[in-house]
């Protein structure tokens, strides 16, 4: 089944990583908000699926008939693609080589998958030739270490192996050393015109930094953090940047990067918890995501409700980790 229509502005396709596990049903959580929030959406909807070879200790691809099966009533393409790079290694790695697959020269927003798109995609402003990425981020990378580099010499010297201008990166209006000075994305959305010129250059910067970091970074962990390290890079080299517009009404009014979904439930706004438990109603869907069982439990048996009720949206912990520590002190804690 196609999903079709008309789009205001852009036509685009949106990709997403599908794979055994976990991410398999959140594609359909996606998949079922997008059906929900834009019926008319003009694009193709892909998922890409990983494909078993010797960077895998397990078939990460989906096994799950019943999955395959909602995604296409859902309207969704599943398309596979080799990750001959990362593997197991670093999973988050998918995201950067599914993009070598994606139809050459058609404009693509990546979303995570555990995303919901709660609103119309159509007022948003993309510019599909200056890329941007979520800005629903904290100051996560690098941890800077007593007398060790600081900001600009670490983010510096990720410029210089690449040959690209640090400075015109910068945003002024923040203080030197101070980490959001330095451009810095969540890799929750990406976009840009072409996914396999925009996967080129993210596998050639994230390979080399994981292969011969530089110096400036002895002290950093890139493990989970690589992808994010080499995104404002590739956005930067491919004329791109912050693009409050865009960044502000995907990551508040448009979609919602949850990650798991104790969290949703916690501190997210009575809307997205309404969507997410209407486009999760239906039987057919029903009978998919019970399968999973911290979807079972927190959509279907009243545990999302019950996180829900320990928190007070007006006044949520400053830290998400607070968040975290209550959730499992209850016993909601489930991904």
């Amino acid at each position: 089944m196609a999903l079709e229509a008309r789009m205001s502005g852009h036509r685009f396709n949106i990709v997403a990583v599908a794979q055994a596990g976990r991410l398999q049903y959140e594609a359909v959580l996606l998949a079922a908000s997008l059906r929900q929030t834009n019926p008319d959406f003009s694009g193709r909807l892909i998922f890409a699926e990983p494909q078993m070879n010797d960077l895998w200790d397990r078939d990460p691809g989906l096994q799950n008939a019943d999955v395959k099966a909602c995604l296409d009533r859902l309207g969704a393409e599943v398309i596979p693609f080799e990750n001959n790079v990362f593997g197991a290694s670093y999973p988050y790695g998918n995201k950067i080589e599914a993009l070598a697959a994606m139809p050459e020269g058609e404009p693509f927003l990546f979303l995570d998958t555990d995303t919901l798109i709660t609103g119309d995609l159509g007022p948003v402003a993309f510019d599909f030739d200056r890329p941007t990425a979520s800005m629903k981020r904290e100051g996560t990378w690098p941890k800077i270490e007593l007398y060790g580099p600081g900001y600009a010499q670490i983010w510096g010297a990720l410029y210089d192996r690449f040959g690209l201008d640090f400075d015109s990166s910068l945003d002024l209006s923040q203080p030197d050393e101070y980490w959001q000075r330095y451009l810095y994305f969540n890799a929750g959305f990406y976009y840009y015109r072409c996914p396999r010129e925009f996967g080129a250059r993210f596998l050639k910067y994230a390979q080399s930094i994981r292969d011969d970091p530089p110096d400036a970074l002895v002290c950093q962990e890139l493990d989970p953090w690589l992808d994010q390290v080499a995104l404002p890079l590739v956005i930067h080299a491919l004329g791109g940047g912050r693009v409050p517009g865009v960044a502000n009404m995907m990551d508040h009014a448009v979609t919602c990067h949850y990650r798991v979904l104790p969290l949703l439930y916690a501190r997210e706004p009575d809307a997205v918890v309404a969507l997410l438990e209407q486009v999760a109603a239906p039987n057919w869907i029903k009978k998919v995501l019970k399968q999973y069982e911290p979807m079972k439990r927190m959509i279907y048996q009243g545990k999302g409700q019950r996180a829900r009720a320990l928190f007070d949206r007006r006044a949520l912990p400053r830290k998400e980790q607070a968040i975290r520590n209550r959730l499992k002190r209850n016993n909601l804690w489930l991904r």
